[in-house]
């Protein structure tokens, strides 16, 4: 038996945590309506862009994120595998169709940065495709910005443990069993290859325009809170909350240098 003891968790204690996060993540989608109310009032464009490796959270986040405003001016596009006809365009081609028009608050569940991650990893695209792609995203995202369109790029960052846990857990879920594929396997096997991937993908492609945000997210609660906080920082909005915290920095962070030692090896 280990000498270690884990320490006993009291049941009231986890209530009052979870009451603690249903409380937060309360109040900051009240935040979220008042900002949607303010978008939809100055006819903005938002495109929020979720990456992070299998299992990361972000279907949670994007729930939570999404689930009280408005069905008309919000949409979640989650890209599929490339149709034949898709496979001859210009890659951002396929994108395009799915931006924000005016007053739309836009979530992208992965994006185009695919080809910089999975696609790359798993060689669904060539070295010359994502060398292409790398010295094309920057000017194409510039571009976008330049025309008022307003993007965020978060990346859901969790450790090797956690996810192996996490893909676990899917097996064991029946509500969770529509999430497993045949990547779910090379995730844990690959993942240096996508460590690699992850830091030549955030160093090339963080820019002024667009740059990345780090969200640490092995505390899936922790990391939908701070998202949507920093999210919410980020705007002017109407009626904006006083008592609206600043984001942890331990939690979300911009991408750099510095940073970059933050982030699950």
């Amino acid at each position: 038996m280990s000498k270690h003891k884990r320490r006993k968790i009291d049941p009231g204690e986890d209530l009052e945590q979870d009451r603690h996060y249903q409380r937060s993540l309360y109040d900051l989608q009240v935040e979220l309506v008042k900002l949607q109310r303010q978008l939809i009032a100055d006819g903005a464009r938002v495109l929020v862009i979720l990456e992070g490796r299998d299992a990361a959270g972000k279907d949670g986040t994007i729930k939570r994120l999404t689930e009280h405003m408005s069905p008309r001016e919000t949409r979640v596009h989650a890209p599929g595998k490339p149709s034949n006809t898709e496979e001859t365009q210009w890659y951002f081609q396929r994108f395009v169709p799915y931006l924000p028009a005016a007053s739309e608050f836009v979530v992208f569940n992965r994006s185009w940065y695919n080809r910089a991650g999975v696609e790359r990893v798993m060689g669904f695209a060539s070295r010359s495709q994502v060398d292409t792609f790398l010295q094309m995203v920057v000017p194409f995202e510039a571009m976008l910005v330049r025309d008022g369109l307003h993007l965020r790029k978060y990346y859901l960052d969790i450790s090797r443990a956690e996810q192996k846990r996490r893909l676990a857990g899917r097996h064991d879920d029946p509500l969770k069993q529509w999430k497993i594929s045949p990547i779910d396997e090379a995730a844990q096997k690959h993942w240096k290859d996508y460590s690699r991937a992850r830091d030549v993908m955030l160093a090339r492609t963080s820019h002024a325009a667009a740059p990345w945000r780090v969200v640490r997210a092995d505390v899936k609660k922790t990391a939908r809170l701070e998202l949507i906080r920093d999210l919410l920082h980020g705007f002017s909005y109407r009626g904006k909350s006083k008592a609206l915290a600043t984001p942890d920095e331990t939690v979300v962070f911009g991408f750099s240098d510095a940073t970059m030692p933050q982030m699950a090896p």
